[in-house]
């Protein structure tokens, strides 16, 4: 028995010697075809030699039938919870990078007839072509007005807010999905509020999808000194999808809710009244009432149209999407007791603009978690850390929330007016821009700034983009 033991041991070294050698030999003269040249490294070959070292003390332990073994020696490296977290964070964006790659290529592979001009007797069929080929409950008609929204969005200078899409398109079409309507209504964000969550309109509406603090509250959103339900992107999505199913099922026809949520179902009726529009009559009802809807909702669903066909061919007009400015992997933690942003910045040290970014609810970067649990959203990468330093955390309440302990400091917080933001004129800079950029008007920029001509602007000159 021995004997056949020991020989049994023999053989499996000398095979897996043998296995080694031929493994090192192969990947170091001939790198198999198809093959990146990044396996033939030196690191790759020692990592295949460990692998089999593993696989050879793992027979003997087995054939041995060992109680006692290195540790170290016959067990493999096992990730730790931060580098789980990592891993996590790196797959979760890639795979959001890869869904939209597949998107827009699919879009082009669907459409590689129509992707140059040449091909169609003017830009119209083009554009027309294009727009036939995304598949959408929602009718996506072409005209002048579309085609003027088309070429606006098509450019680079909503590459920036296309980028913000990878954060933001997926939590808008979960919730989208989860109400039943149409995802691809999802860039009417980009028409609301260029996909920022802290846009404000000289209406007093806010947020991602522009909620007027009543409608917010309607749908169930929290409004108060503290928290602002309508930046946060997932509720406020949350109520845009609500409010967009009530519309359709009122109109029955998609352009006619997205109408609605512009200008209200009220004006939307008296269209329909003026025009003596039924809504089961035949044809594309929105067109149908153009001329009696507001100045504003009359450009707002061409709008709409020209931002759909932008993300889906902006690489066809040259327009390349960057990084966005935020971590895309992203995670919620609730938390059950007050909480200042800092207290989270200063611990995990995260830059406390991109936990501002992430968490745009907390007007005064407090969670004010006292009655009931709020949550806090962190990079992936984070969350085991949090966890790990929570104590630690919490903490440094006595620091950060001193001056919020006594409602009466809270009160006073509130009616503070906050250092005014101010902005350097560069080159190429208009009002306009800068407005669109800080979520204002021109008008309250040439107020606050006392502009009389809104082309007098002189590079190096610092105004105001906020009255706070």
């Amino acid at each position: 028995m021995k004997i056949t033991k020991l020989m049994t041991q023999l053989f499996v070294a000398v095979s897996l010697l043998v296995v080694a050698s031929l493994d090192t030999t192969l990947y170091a003269q001939r790198p198999r075809r198809g093959v990146s040249k990044q396996y033939t490294s030196p690191e790759e070959i020692e990592r295949r030699k460990d692998s089999l070292k593993y696989r050879l003390n793992a027979e003997l332990v087995d054939a041995n039938n060992a109680d006692e073994v290195d540790s170290k020696a016959n067990t493999r490296p096992v990730n730790t919870p931060e580098q789980i977290d990592s891993i996590l964070a790196i797959w979760r964006a890639s795979s959001s990078k890869e869904y939209y790659d597949k998107y827009f290529t699919e879009f082009k592979a669907h459409c590689s007839t129509v992707d140059t001009v040449s091909a169609y007797n003017n830009i119209d069929s083009l554009y027309i072509s294009r727009l036939q080929a995304i598949m959408t409950p929602v009718p996506l008609t072409y005209n002048r007005e579309v085609r003027a929204a088309i070429e606006r969005f098509c450019s680079p200078a909503y590459a920036k807010i296309f980028s913000y899409a990878y954060y933001y398109f997926p939590i808008i079409e979960e919730e989208f999905i989860n109400a039943g309507i149409p995802v691809e209504i999802r860039t009417l964000a980009v028409v609301e509020s260029g996909l920022s969550p802290l846009a404000k309109s000289g209406k007093s509406a806010v947020g991602i999808w522009q909620f007027m603090p009543a409608t917010g509250k309607e749908f169930g959103l929290e409004i108060n000194s503290m928290v602002d339900e309508r930046c946060n992107p997932r509720l406020a999505s949350r109520a845009a999808a609500q409010y967009l199913k009530r519309m359709y099922n009122i109109y029955g026809d998609w352009t006619l809710a997205i109408a609605a949520y512009n200008c209200g179902p009220g004006r939307v009726n008296r269209a329909l009244s003026s025009s003596g529009v039924s809504l089961e009559d035949a044809g594309q009802l929105f067109w149908d009432i153009y001329e009696y809807l507001p100045y504003e909702t009359r450009g707002y669903v061409p709008l709409y149209m020209g931002a759909t066909y932008a993300f889906a061919y902006h690489r066809a007009h040259g327009v390349t999407i960057p990084t966005p400015p935020m971590p895309i992997a992203v995670d919620t933690v609730m938390i059950n007791r007050p909480l200042h942003l800092e207290q989270v910045s200063s611990t995990l040290n995260i830059d406390i603009e991109v936990l501002k970014m992430l968490n745009p609810e907390y007007t005064m970067m407090i969670i004010p978690a006292t009655t009931k649990s709020y949550p806090l959203t962190l990079p992936v990468e984070l969350f085991t850390e949090f966890d790990r330093q929570r104590d630690s955390i919490f903490a440094k309440d006595s620091l950060y929330l001193k001056e919020y302990v006594i409602h009466a400091n809270i009160e006073k917080k509130k009616h503070e007016a906050p250092p005014v933001t101010m902005h350097t004129i560069k080159k190429g800079d208009t009002l306009s821009a800068i407005a669109k950029k800080y979520g204002c008007t021109v008008q309250q920029l040439m107020k606050w700034n006392n502009i009389k001509n809104a082309n007098s602007l002189r590079i190096g000159q610092r105004i105001k983009v906020s009255n706070r």
